[in-house]
């Protein structure tokens, strides 16, 4: 976050362009007071995005350039941060690890603020059969959207397995398991569903075969009409 950007927060100083407009945040939190606050990565913010947060947390308020006061009493304030998954990947799973992450947060974050936290909350990297149920998760979604084809993608545990061992990634998490689904599952749903056994709708079985996946498509078998 750029420091121009982290003024539209609180508004912009006397004088600039968009001073009577208030701040983004203390408008928003005038128009939801009842609200919870998230800010995604906040190691990558301004230092100076720091400053405004200890001011929110010591007093539960935040006055912008205009003088008006918005009130957090009612907020929830969330920070999520990348900070220690480096030391996770190191150490591994053990209690090392968390000695590890903790003098990362230690090291970013300044004393001051940290005691302002009521709690930090400690994520583990995915276990395998959380793993596998996302896995699931993409396939129900790619289900959901061939619903109106007739066309059901089914899949068994080994697939779901050798799918989870084999795109499941500890440094980029579980976004490349969906790209794996595009690449293998569905991009080669297409053909089949223009030109060949799926055109009219169908069942597709994930297997695993030679340590492949490989896709048996099966073509719906429709009950022609009897003349009355």
């Amino acid at each position: 976050m750029e420091k121009h950007a982290l003024s539209r927060l609180v508004g912009a100083p006397p004088g600039y362009v968009g001073f009577e407009q208030g701040g983004l945040l203390t408008e928003a939190i005038k128009k939801h007071p009842y609200t919870v606050l998230l800010l995604d990565e906040i190691e990558k913010a301004h230092p100076d995005l720091v400053n405004i947060l200890l001011q929110i947390m010591d007093s539960a308020t935040l006055t912008d350039n205009n003088g008006y006061k918005a009130d957090f009493q009612n907020v929830i304030l969330i920070l999520t941060s990348n900070i220690g998954a480096t030391a996770r990947n190191v150490m591994g799973f053990n209690k090392d690890e968390s000695l590890a992450a903790n003098e990362e947060l230690k090291s970013f974050f300044t004393p001051e603020f940290r005691n302002r936290l009521d709690a930090i909350v400690d994520f583990k990297q995915l276990n395998h059969e959380t793993v596998k149920g996302i896995v699931y998760k993409f396939i129900n979604e790619l289900n959901s959207e061939l619903k109106t084809k007739e066309i059901t993608v089914c899949l068994n545990d080994e697939s779901a397995k050798f799918i989870a061992n084999t795109a499941y990634s500890k440094e980029m998490g579980a976004r490349p398991i969906k790209r794996y689904i595009q690449d293998n599952i569905t991009n080669k749903l297409s053909d089949e569903i223009l030109f060949g056994k799926l055109k009219n709708g169908g069942n597709v079985e994930v297997n695993v075969i030679d340590g492949k996946l490989a896709l048996d498509f099966q073509e719906l078998e429709r009950v022609p009409a009897t003349a009355e």
